[in-house]
């Protein structure tokens, strides 16, 4: 999938790769989709909550190997 920001959290545990998604989902323009990469498994259930919670669209996830990309779309 094509995004127009990439967000580093590799390393990171939960809460982390949310918080940093919430400060840098706002440097982006409505409609602008975001790549969260992480070795967190939790972030495939945190991140679909959290767009629920905060009006965001989740767009899915890949996997390779410990690495997960994950895809969001900033709606407001």
């Amino acid at each position: 999938m094509k995004a127009d920001a990439t967000l580093d959290c590799f390393g990171l545990l939960c809460p982390m790769p949310i918080i940093e998604t919430a400060k840098k989902i706002k440097e982006l323009q409505i409609g602008e989709i975001l790549e969260v990469v992480s070795t967190d498994p939790g972030i495939k259930e945190d991140m679909p909550s959290w767009c629920r919670l905060t009006g965001h669209e989740f767009l899915g996830f890949e996997e390779e190997g410990e690495i997960i990309r994950v895809y969001l779309k900033k709606k407001k």
